[in-house]
């Protein structure tokens, strides 16, 4: 499924999993040994034992892992090495002339999958309510360690470095000018391209900004109460972050610190599956819905083709390894100083005021507070979505030719 290469070439790539590990996954999730029921109605002793049962029954009786198979392998998909490691991606080209080439970046329990109902919206924009002169050419890499790319054997992937590779990237596809957008850890990734601020990128667009001011971090991580005067959107942020930080970040402490200790997860597909799940508290919700029968934005396919590409490629401790990796102090402002566009969706882990944007990001080019979507936006509203970006980096188009 990876092949091995240590040049800069660009080899296409396709996916097909033997059927004797499609068997041995139904095997698994039959097998499962399952805990007894939580003690309380609600999810506040985490996943709950009915939304896992409905999704290995339909895992397990009704899930069908070769329509995901034909659906990536009717893209344009490779691999190429950067800096020893063999990074897979889509790459989409537009039929309309001067598309905006664009690289985005998944997070953590993400993946390409979060990324696929968007291109064609980007890169075929008048048949989904846009002009031609919105047109992305999408290019659409897995992290290391995660999907289809290979697990770095040396110490360092962290977003810096990631960052270095997606430049390299998006040169070697002959981008003399490209724009970069992410949420999650794609945001992390993103901002560090920014960072690096190499000539070739015009800007970026991003829907889990990091733009926490240092009173408000501080107030949150002493438990004290939040600064007297903020507005209805700062205190909203507020909130949303005081119940993440007492309640959401159990996932991440542990693949902070101790992301070789989840044997676990590589050997159970329901254990795996459930601790993807229990990302944060909305992001759980809809998808507990989901699995009782009310869809909004995922199907249950949608979920466990997310949840199966993990278990196939392997990656629940290669992907863990990131949280280890990074420093990066996940929503301080980082001193961006390329043009950036915010899309703020109300059930994000919190959402950016755009008091908060505007101070975190000086060249700010667009900003817009959404209706509807969560954590997973490209995923889950994927035509807003796709507007956001036209919206986004429209005035940064021109500034290509010069």
């Amino acid at each position: 499924m990876r092949p091995a290469g240590g040049d800069a070439q660009i080899r296409p790539f396709r996916v097909h999993v033997p059927d004797a590990e499609l068997a041995d996954l139904k095997r698994r999730i039959g097998a499962t040994k399952w805990p007894s029921r939580e003690l309380v109605a609600d999810a506040s002793q985490g996943v709950r034992l009915a939304t896992m049962r409905e999704l290995a029954n339909h895992w397990q009786t009704n899930y069908d892992w070769r329509k995901l198979e034909a659906k990536l392998n009717a893209l344009p998909q490779f691999t190429t090495s950067i800096d020893g490691v063999d990074i897979h991606f889509i790459h989409v080209r537009s039929r309309h002339a001067n598309a905006l080439p664009v690289i985005v970046t998944h997070g953590w329990p993400g993946s390409i999958i979060e990324q696929l109902k968007i291109i064609d919206p980007l890169t075929n924009p008048t048949a989904h309510g846009g002009n031609a002169s919105d047109a992305f050419d999408v290019v659409i890499p897995s992290l290391p360690g995660h999907g289809f790319s290979g697990k770095p054997t040396d110490l360092g992937w962290d977003p810096v470095r990631i960052a270095r590779a997606w430049v390299v990237l998006m040169k070697r596809l002959g981008y003399t000018r490209f724009v970069a957008q992410g949420g999650d850890w794609g945001n992390a990734v993103t901002e560090q391209m920014a960072l690096l601020a190499p000539p070739e990128l015009l800007g970026i667009h991003t829907n889990m900004a990091a733009t926490v001011p240092e009173n408000i971090a501080k107030a949150l991580q002493a438990g004290g109460r939040p600064p007297a005067d903020l507005s209805a959107d700062e205190g909203y942020a507020y909130e949303q972050l005081d119940f993440f930080y007492k309640h959401g970040l159990a996932y991440a402490q542990e693949m902070s610190n101790r992301p070789q200790t989840l044997y676990a997860i590589e050997d159970s597909p329901v254990g795996l599956a459930a601790w993807m799940l229990d990302h944060d508290a909305r992001s759980y919700g809809l998808i507990e819905r989901v699995f009782a029968g009310r869809p909004e934005g995922l199907t249950r396919d949608d979920i466990l083709d997310n949840v199966t590409l993990y278990w196939f490629t392997n990656t629940a401790v290669s992907s863990a390894r990131l949280y280890w990796e990074s420093k990066l102090p996940f929503f301080a402002p980082k001193g961006v100083a390329i043009p950036v566009a915010v899309s703020a969706f109300p059930d994000e882990i919190y959402t950016a005021p755009r008091s908060w944007a505007e101070r975190a990001y000086p060249k700010l080019v667009h900003y817009n507070r959404l209706d509807k979507g969560g954590h997973f936006a490209a995923w889950e509203q994927p035509e807003v979505f796709a507007v956001e970006l036209r919206n986004g980096f429209r005035s940064l188009r021109q500034s290509r030719s010069s």
